[in-house]
């Protein structure tokens, strides 16, 4: 009996780890700076294991940028806990997220995958998660403080992420001004329950 790892298990790893180095490296550098072959040394994998994996170097990098903000919403949780009232929550939430370095990697996933039809599934797979897993933290938050929002849960979600990737989007464009001109706090209609 062979102990040797089987196929699928280490085929299974071997994408995760083209994954995860690919997701490093798109955090810190452009997405035209990080050639396949750079990503494929860095996981110790060969080139055509990321066309084989992920289709192209654009299908990693949609789900590499997926990732990155997914890892770096959660991130977030703490930061809103902590809040003591419903405004400084808001302000909280919604400055920390502008600054999420994901945030401009996941508007060029987004770009990428609007001008690739077999890319445009895989980015709202991903933003269906990004949703879910905001409105479960925001549902805790919310239980947690006793406070509550004017519109469904689903919509806040959305409509929060919506500004923070447009105000993102268009400080990208170079058009004048930064995204904390945008005032994403003020989409946000948490407060607390009247009577309370």
């Amino acid at each position: 009996m062979s102990t040797d790892e089987p196929v699928r298990a280490r085929g299974r790893r071997t994408r995760a780890r083209i994954l995860d180095q690919a997701a490093a490296l798109f955090a810190v550098q452009d997405y035209a700076a990080v050639s396949v072959a750079e990503i494929a040394r860095s996981a110790g994998a060969h080139p055509h294991q990321v066309t084989y994996y992920f289709g192209s170097k654009d299908g990693l990098f949609v789900q590499a940028a997926f990732l990155l903000l997914l890892r770096e919403a959660r991130r977030l949780e703490p930061i809103g806990l902590r809040q003591r009232t419903p405004a400084t929550f808001r302000a909280a939430v919604a400055r920390t997220t502008l600054t999420l370095p994901a945030v401009p990697v996941a508007v060029r996933a987004m770009s990428i995958s609007r001008a690739r039809p077999d890319l445009q599934r895989l980015a709202q797979h991903r933003l269906a998660i990004l949703f879910r897993q905001a409105e479960h933290y925001l549902a805790r938050v919310l239980d947690r403080h006793d406070w509550t929002l004017d519109r469904p849960i689903e919509v806040e979600v959305r409509t929060f992420w919506s500004a923070v990737l447009g105000a993102r989007l268009i400080s990208e464009s170079g058009y004048g001004g930064h995204s904390s001109d945008i005032d994403v706090a003020g989409v946000l209609t948490i407060h607390s329950k009247v009577g309370n």
